[in-house]
């Protein structure tokens, strides 16, 4: 996501003139689907329509195979009856017409005929009902198992993806595959059945006569190329407009989220804000009735020309009849198999665009399948032990779009059974190196090792079940108290570890109230489950960090919603917890880094202070004695009316 200016011009502004306001765009660098999109032509989709039919039913072999054995031999054996009830017609039609009285002899005659048609007809109403039921079971199944593949590849890849402009918007377009893929086996199997009816229909149609098929695959192209190109300029049109829904879908949560709400009507936003909604949607309004109309005189002009096509094989129907090519009963049958295999036809490039269409954005599901969005795990297989020794040499990682970069040649060890502390101002880097420490990131240059061995060349997640993060932003998953401190991982001391984990986080007298113990559901109370306060969920994030695996412990501002005595009991038994791990912590609150057993001191990125707290507090021009005496200044009192406040201390600090 980037912002844009809302003119294009970069004339210099008049002097005392203010620059027009920037504004929100989703910008996705080396995106070529539109450009991909336009290429698609009928030739395209006729060599494409076999693969996706294939991959339908690929999709639905993994979810029930019974089920799609079932569904083919339905398609077939649908045809097979189609082909002979035509046959019979032929046959039904030959005794009645020889005479201008039908007699029993002719009756009998018919008889067969009628039977066989009359059974067709039956037996395909039946297959016709099972076909529909199997697509009905397979669908959903079909769906969700895209959906689970979809996300088993977004946690595949690496964090920085989501940094990236253009991986949320390659989500986006994977998500739309999702929902359109229970579509994907219902459309394959229309195609089926009316390549089953049309298969059928043409051999009957080719015994009446041969020259009819022919004339009739002609007659049916102008509606198929139209159909192809109606469905290209649909998804094109939704291809221009995903970046505007995405806007939509941001705009919506400002107004509607309980985070924001007060904000809103504080700020007494909402006006400016649908505003700015429904200026977007009518963008997109903009440019959908702009497809649907080029679509709509598309599908008329094929409509047309078909329509034409169509009146030329009728007219050579006739005239094989007058001429006598064919028999007055063999145009019965004639008429029925033209009527079939026109609607096969049809039925083929209407379905066919639709699941071209459908494929279209399956292409963008299996894409983010294969790459990860682009940004697939790609590491080593070497599994850690809990490192004795995190080591960063010469790192230098900058975010994408960024002007600079977030930590620069930055070089730094932290031991087990050290308390490391990070300090800085806001955009120093602090957190982003403990990304990088606990290997959630990878530097762009230089190198940090686990006892030696670079992260690159650790497998994963086996490196990050050595890592326990007390983020700033924790998760307040919707789970009992004890997978929430457990994270659906217990140990082999199961409770016992729970509740020692939690008195070491403060968080057992929060047990201890809640309705059900460890067996409380933590969630909104519309989930049924019991609401904690921010410093209640901060001391079960806490316990949950405590509760991981000795190795490396990160801590990043872990008692910003703490009470002074909450805040105190973590930081006295940090010490203690610190024996077996090794301990970053990051805070702005410089009286807790105290604990610490060395303070390094982050600026722009680069490394400008180290040493313990004495050490640091002694360098006067430092930069960390100087936010110390910032923090700890108390300077001016309230005045009273023409002079200090009476019994005033001097020490007393200002109120405002």
């Amino acid at each position: 996501m980037t912002t844009t200016p809302k003119s294009a011009s970069h004339v210099p502004q008049a002097e005392g003139a203010e620059a027009p306001d920037e504004e929100l765009k989703f910008a996705i660098p080396g995106d070529r689907r539109i450009e991909a999109a336009n290429a698609i032509t009928s030739r395209s989709m006729a060599r494409r329509l076999p693969q996706l039919i294939r991959r339908s039913l690929a999709l639905g072999w993994q979810v029930d195979r019974t089920a799609v054995i079932a569904l083919l031999a339905v398609q077939v054996l649908s045809g097979v009856l189609e082909a002979f009830g035509l046959m019979a017609t032929t046959g039904a039609i030959k005794p009645l017409i020889t005479s201008s009285h039908i007699s029993g002899d002719q009756l009998r005659s018919a008889a067969p005929s009628l039977s066989v048609l009359t059974g067709a007809i039956g037996l395909r109403a039946l297959l016709g009902i099972a076909s529909t039921s199997l697509s009905a079971r397979l669908a959903p199944r079909i769906s969700r198992e895209a959906e689970l593949k979809l996300l088993d590849a977004a946690t595949q890849a690496e964090l920085c993806a989501y940094d990236n402009p253009g991986y949320n918007d390659r989500w986006d377009a994977a998500d739309r595959g999702v929902e359109v893929s229970r579509d994907l086996l219902t459309q394959a199997q229309y195609i089926l059945a009316a390549s089953a009816s049309l298969i059928a229909s043409a051999c009957v149609l080719t015994a009446v006569h041969p020259v009819l098929l022919p004339l009739l695959i002609l007659a049916a192209l102008p509606k198929g190329v139209a159909s192809v190109r109606a469905a290209r300029i649909s998804y094109i049109a939704s291809l221009a407009t995903s970046r505007d829904r995405r806007l939509l879908g941001m705009l919506r949560w400002y107004l509607v989220d309980k985070q924001t709400a007060d904000q809103v009507r504080s700020g007494t936003m909402a006006p400016f804000l649908l505003s700015k909604y429904r200026t977007t949607g009518a963008r997109i309004d903009e440019a959908t009735d702009r497809a649907t109309w080029r679509s709509a005189r598309i599908s008329l002009i094929g409509g047309a020309a078909g329509g034409v096509a169509h009146a030329v094989v009728w007219a050579a129907l006739a005239l094989l009849v007058s001429a006598g090519q064919i028999s007055v009963a063999a145009l019965g049958t004639a008429f029925l198999a033209l009527g079939r295999v026109s609607a096969g036809l049809d039925g083929i490039a209407g379905y066919g665009a639709q699941l071209f269409r459908t494929g279209m954005y399956l292409d963008d599901w299996a894409d983010f399948i294969d790459e990860a969005g682009g940004h697939r795990i790609d590491r080593g297989p070497q599994a850690p032990a809990a490192p004795i020794v995190v080591r960063a040499d010469n790192i230098t990682f900058q975010y994408p779009s960024a002007d600079r970069p977030a930590l620069d040649d930055v070089s730094l060890e932290v031991r087990r059974g050290e308390v490391v502390a990070l300090v800085g101002e806001n955009g120093s880097g602090k957190t982003t190196l403990s990304k990088i420490l606990s290997a959630l990131y990878l530097p762009d240059h230089g190198a940090v090792t686990w006892d030696g061995t670079d992260t690159r060349d650790l497998n994963a997640h086996a490196t990050w079940a050595r890592v326990a993060v007390v983020p700033q932003s924790y998760a307040n998953w919707p789970l009992s108290a004890r997978e929430n401190i457990t994270l659906g991982q217990p140990t082999e001391e199961g409770d016992a570890a729970v509740l020692a984990a939690a008195h070491a986080a403060g968080a057992d007298d929060v047990i201890d109230d809640l309705r059900s113990g460890l067996n409380t559901l933590l969630a909104k109370e519309w989930w049924g489950g019991q609401e904690l306060s921010g410093g209640q969920w901060q001391r079960i994030a806490l316990a949950r960090a405590f509760h991981r695996p000795a190795g490396l412990l990160v801590l990043d501002e872990p008692t910003a919603a703490l009470d002074p005595r909450a805040e105190h009991r973590i930081f006295t038994g940090l010490r203690r917890l610190a024996a077996d791990r090794a301990v970053v912590m990051v805070t702005h609150r410089l009286t807790n880094v105290t604990i610490a057993d060395r303070i390094v001191v982050l600026d722009k990125g680069r490394i400008i202070q180290h040493g313990t707290p004495d050490q640091l507090l002694a360098q006067h021009d430092g930069l960390f004695r100087e936010l110390w005496d910032l923090q700890n200044e108390r300077t001016g009192r309230v005045p009273a009316q023409g002079g200090p406040d009476e019994g005033a201390s001097p020490n007393q600090p200002a109120l405002f």
